[in-house]
């Protein structure tokens, strides 16, 4: 897949940037605490022979490293290395595990990504920036992605009677739907009665029926998900029964056609003498 990340053509300032926890060498980290957002703090505490690294977010990031954001917006992360006494020290980028490539001017000191526009992908996501000459020092930052089910509008089905029926609703987001309920006119399913089958694998609720009838299964269907972050969503389904068609065995006819053709030229080949002698 892939990544769509930029370097910021803006300048981030701190003013500008959420802050969030730094963190020191992997020695010190059992012990370290919450420190303050601005980053020159941080470099400050900084002694002589302290490596400091931290990354700074747009949306922030909480406490524990996670970024809450949604579809189609844009995080931007900036990593910021210090060396106290030293020239600046060269920063690296990686994304679940595998490097990003970045700019030689975007690598030393201070280095930016942007991730845009965020995608369904991103969620779950680990951006880890660490020094390019110690991969232990490091900061990380976990993207958390929210989107609501894709249940809306309407639709309309038609079925033949006495064929099966197949309805699904997507039932994907993030957090997870809490339930996910069908109706029928407005009334529960009663899936004795209507021969109901439903089954739901966390991103599709699919309900079925073997064998249509009129009576009772023409109507109008509703998916209904409720999501704890997005609330009520729900996708209607008109579903209409016809009256059953003799359908053409096209495939038996074809079948039956080969067969007499081969038996034909069969018998050709058995009397292929005969009939050779009555053209002489």
């Amino acid at each position: 897949m892939m990544l769509r990340l930029q370097v910021p053509q803006w300048p981030f300032v701190d003013s500008q940037i959420g802050g969030r926890r730094r963190r020191r060498h992997p020695s010190k980290k059992a012990g370290k605490k919450k420190m303050a957002s601005y980053s020159f703090l941080v470099f400050a505490l900084c002694t002589s022979h302290t490596l400091c690294i931290g990354i700074e977010s747009v949306p922030s990031a909480n406490d524990e490293g996670v970024l809450l954001t949604e579809l189609e917006t844009t995080v931007s992360l900036v990593c910021r290395g210090n060396r106290s006494g030293e020239e600046e020290v060269e920063l690296v980028w990686l994304r679940n595990g595998a490097k990003v490539a970045l700019k030689p001017e975007n690598r030393f000191g201070q280095s930016a990504v942007c991730v845009t526009p965020v995608i369904h992908q991103d969620n779950g996501a680990t951006f880890t920036c660490h020094l390019a000459g110690n991969a232990s020092v490091e900061d990380s930052v976990t993207l958390n992605v929210t989107y609501p089910p894709t249940l809306s509008g309407s639709e309309e089905v038609w079925v033949e009677d006495a064929s099966p029926l197949f309805l699904h609703c997507d039932i994907f987001s993030n957090p997870p739907i809490s339930s996910v309920r069908w109706t029928l006119n407005g009334s529960a399913l009663n899936f004795l009665t209507g021969g109901f089958t439903l089954s739901e694998d966390g991103r599709f609720s699919r309900l079925s029926a073997a064998k249509v009838e009129r009576s009772k299964h023409e109507g109008l269907y509703r998916c209904v998900a409720d999501s704890p972050l997005y609330g009520i969503r729900s996708r209607d389904f008109l579903v209409g029964v016809t009256e059953k068609t003799l359908k053409f065995p096209l495939l038996p006819m074809i079948a039956g056609l080969v067969v007499l053709f081969l038996t034909v030229l069969l018998a050709i080949f058995a009397r292929w003498e005969r009939i050779t002698k009555c053209f002489k």
